[in-house]
């Protein structure tokens, strides 16, 4: 995995993680219409079988918790990514990481942030991959001769 694509990591959890949010949304409006067969009659030794409500609760459930898993997991992957960034020399390129990659900003309000022009925060983008790419390496070569 490449510097860019390790950094991402945390982004692309974030959006799972807001798809699955919206998900949860659509689930709890589907719950509040959802109306309850009061009539049904239970049989002895029948199919055990659940209401549409009952479904759509369980599903609800299932999604929050899956949904506090991959939070965990985020906070984990941005603790991970930071101790990363912050192995690079440069603070504004530090900070330039951390905006894009932690923090989800777009690169224009990156270089608004930063009062550089688009240009040079891609140089100072690419630096900074290269730089993590070199530690990475480094530091898979030292974990093989353990």
């Amino acid at each position: 995995m490449g510097a860019k694509e390790y950094l991402s990591q945390a982004l692309w959890l974030d959006q799972r993680i807001n798809s699955k949010l919206e998900l949860l949304e659509t689930l709890r409006a589907l719950a509040m219409k959802v109306s309850v067969n009061l009539t049904e009659e239970k049989v002895s030794g029948g199919k055990n079988t659940k209401s549409h409500m009952e479904n759509t609760i369980a599903k609800i459930v299932d999604l929050e918790k899956e949904i506090n898993r991959d939070i965990n997991r985020l906070v984990g992957v941005k603790a991970e990514i930071m101790d990363t960034i912050s192995q690079v020399d440069d603070p504004i390129c530090q900070l330039l990481l951390e905006m894009r990659y932690v923090n989800g900003w777009s690169w224009e309000a990156v270089a608004g942030e930063l009062r550089f022009d688009r240009s040079w925060i891609s140089r100072l983008h690419g630096s900074a991959l290269k730089e993590i790419e070199r530690k990475m390496k480094h530091a898979s070569k030292s974990n093989k001769k353990q």
